[in-house]
């Protein structure tokens, strides 16, 4: 049992094994042949050519065999195979030059005791000896010369920041529709979790992880600097996903949008770049894409048609604009979301029809031409997570639409699939819309670049929507909690803007004390 566990045949020890073989044969027989060759042409013995040619490969045919196998054995004693600690040692090429001096002098015994039945010259034993130390020697050497040149260079790699293991991840705004898909994935993974977020919404989005060892919670308001330079310490990736979410949200405080969704944006980039932070991921929107008739990727022209594509736009140049050899931004721009989350929404076109069908026994569609790509948000997390462990050359200062080719809808299309689903219900179209959005988009680039494919189909969605709904966990669609609207027009607004002077006065009354703690911050590093 000892030597069992002392000695197991893993193909690596099998094939040094199989290496030692050769070359102690080749030395042997390499040994041979020169004595072979010094009779012939030095000594002059050519009318005995045959004789000697005769005499040492018989010579070969009956001493290889037992030199191989005592030589096996005695390398094996003095730890070729299973590194002993002298084996180990700088005294490796000594242990070996032992290693076979001691197997030779076996095989010379023996040669001497049975010297009829292998006869075998001085000259060529001695030969064999210095060859096989020689080999032995050499074949060890350059095999640690090479293994350390390749820990070596795996070493550099692993220490370049493209190639840099992330194990802490900083997560902005998770609490939310997103985020609360994400955060799972994330811990799942074995990732460090810190997330940032004011928890506007409470607890209840994040209960399922929020005791997860692995998940430490900061509730601060990312716009204070010195809550972000707290919480970006330690950090080796950042996914920004906090801002005001919405065309008829960001519409309520148009000052507020552009505080939160850009200068925020802006600040936490800084203070990710400044903390030696490379990896960030931003999360956009393919409403960027405005109106258009044409199928749009992320080369295509940018058509925004309310304030939140127009902060996404301005966020998108300024993380571009900041890329160097040091910070490396990625823009994701997700498709209309559907499905649950932690934190669901019912301000979303399937979930908000679907809710309808079910509730109000309509489906009403206005307009209904107008093209929108989908995708749930379960598969918006992964998205993330697919992003964050791409290689970072492949990601790097790169934008992605994210979805499928195959979720691109037109809302009556839409209408049609949750009637289809939800037989009881009536499809009305109420005319004409005034949102101007419309845009069909290609996820060629995410599906080619990072093998992304959603896992989730839209009727799938639908039908997780209406369980939730039919088995009571939710029980009234229209209430403030699903709605971004409503909620900030009822209570998170006023949150945000007592919060905002609230930090406002902090920073008039400690006389700059955030620099302070930013520049400890960079310091550090």
């Amino acid at each position: 049992m000892k030597l069992r566990k002392k000695f197991q045949f893993s193909g690596d020890v099998l094939i040094r094994v199989f290496a030692d073989t050769l070359m102690i044969n080749f030395s042997f027989f390499l040994a041979l042949t020169l004595r072979y060759v010094f009779e012939i042409v030095v000594e002059k013995q050519i009318d005995y050519n045959y004789a000697i040619y005769q005499k040492y490969l018989l010579a070969y045919a009956r001493g290889f065999w037992f030199l191989t196998l005592v030589c096996l054995l005695v390398f094996y004693w003095s730890g070729f195979y299973t590194y002993g600690r002298a084996y180990r040692s700088r005294y490796k090429a000594l242990i070996i030059f032992q290693a076979v001096s001691i197997g030779y002098l076996i095989f010379g015994t023996y040669s001497y005791f049975t010297g009829e039945f292998l006869s075998l010259s001085r000259g060529a034993y001695f030969l064999a000896w210095g060859i096989t130390v020689v080999v032995i020697i050499s074949a060890r050497l350059w095999s640690d010369i090479w293994r350390t040149m390749v820990n070596r260079e795996k070493n550099i790699l692993a220490s370049t920041p493209e190639n840099r293991k992330v194990e802490n991840v900083l997560v902005i705004g998770g609490a939310g529709y997103i985020g609360s898909a994400l955060l799972p994935k994330l811990l799942e993974k074995g990732y460090r979790v810190r997330l940032l977020d004011l928890l506007l919404y409470g607890n209840e989005p994040i209960e399922k992880v929020i005791d997860h060892p692995k998940l430490e919670i900061v509730q601060a308001d990312f716009r204070h600097v010195d809550k972000v330079v707290e919480a970006m310490r330690d950090m080796d990736a950042v996914i920004h996903l906090g801002a005001i979410v919405g065309d008829p949200a960001c519409a309520l405080d148009e000052d507020l949008t552009i505080e939160v969704n850009v200068m925020a944006t802006r600040m936490i980039a800084e203070v990710a770049k400044g903390s030696g932070v490379e990896r960030f991921i931003f999360a956009s929107t393919c409403s960027v894409y405005g109106a258009s008739d044409e199928v749009l990727d992320e080369f295509s022209e940018l058509n925004p048609v309310s304030l939140y594509a127009r902060s996404k736009i301005a966020s998108e140049r300024i993380l571009l604009e900041m890329n160097d050899e040091h910070f490396s931004p990625v823009i994701l721009r997700f498709s209309t979301i559907y499905g649950l989350s932690g934190r669901t929404r019912f301000d979303l076109v399937v979930n908000l029809l679907t809710a309808k069908a079910i509730f109000d026994g309509e489906i009403t569609v206005f307009g209904g031409d107008q093209w929108r790509p989908f995708i749930h948000v379960d598969d918006a997390g992964l998205a993330i997570l697919t992003t964050l462990e791409a290689p970072l050359q492949v990601v790097k200062a790169e934008t992605f639409n994210v979805g499928s080719d195959e979720q691109n809808y037109t809302i009556s299309q839409v209408g049609e699939l949750i009637k289809k689903l939800i037989t009881s219900a009536k499809l009305i179209n109420m005319g004409s819309d005034t949102d101007k959005r419309n845009y069909k988009v290609s996820f060629h680039k995410i599906r080619s670049r990072l093998h992304f494919l959603p896992v989730w189909s839209m009727e799938q969605g639908i039908r997780q929507v209406e369980e939730a709904i039919r088995t009571g966990k939710v029980k009234d669609y229209r209430e403030a909690k699903y709605s971004n609207v409503k909620f900030l027009s009822e209570e998170g607004g006023s949150l945000l803007i007592k919060r905002e002077k609230a930090w406002m006065d902090e920073l008039l009354s400690t006389n700059g004390n955030a620099t302070v703690a930013q520049e400890q911050a960079g310091n550090s590093k």
